[in-house]
C-alpha cells in the first residue's frame, strides 16, 4: 500500500512547494533564523495546504481497500470494507452491508469535498 500511496502524498506537496519562492529560506536565515526555525515558522506554513490535500487524498485511496489489510493485518484489525465483505457474503445481512457502504460512501464525498476545497488555486478568479 506504501507503495501505491506514496505517489499521492509526494505529488501534492511538491506541487505546493513549486509555488512557494525559494528567497524566502534564505531570507529567514539572513535574519538569522536556526534551519529548523525557518523550517517551522516559513515553509511548513506554506506548504500545509499539500500536506492535508495529500493526506485526505491518501486516506480516501486507502478506505477501500480489502485485501492488504486484511492479509497483513489479521483478523483482529479490521478496516470498514472487510466489514461490509463479511456483512454481504458470510453472514447475508445485506441492509447492514448497504448501510455501512452508505455511510462509506457519504464519508468518502465528504472527504472529496473537502480536498476539492483545499486544493483550489487561492489565487484564480471566480
Amino acid at each position: 500500500m506504501t507503495h501505491v500511496l506514496l505517489p499521492f502524498m509526494v505529488l501534492p506537496i511538491y506541487s505546493v512547494l513549486l509555488a512557494v519562492p525559494g528567497n524566502l529560506m534564505s531570507a529567514a536565515a539572513s535574519l538569522g533564523a536556526h534551519p529548523v526555525r525557518a523550517f517551522l515558522r516559513v515553509l511548513l506554513p506554506l506548504s500545509l495546504r499539500g500536506v492535508i490535500s495529500g493526506a485526505l487524498l491518501v486516506f480516501m485511496t486507502s478506505i477501500g481497500y480489502y485485501i492488504t489489510p486484511a492479509l497483513v493485518g489479521g483478523a483482529q484489525d479490521q478496516m470498514i470494507s472487510s466489514v461490509i465483505a463479511f456483512y454481504a457474503t458470510q453472514s447475508a445481512n445485506w441492509s447492514m452491508a448497504a448501510a455501512l457502504g452508505v455511510i462509506l460512501l457519504a464519508l468518502t464525498l465528504i472527504l472529496y469535498a473537502l480536498y476539492n476545497r483545499l486544493s483550489r488555486d487561492p489565487h484564480q478568479a471566480r
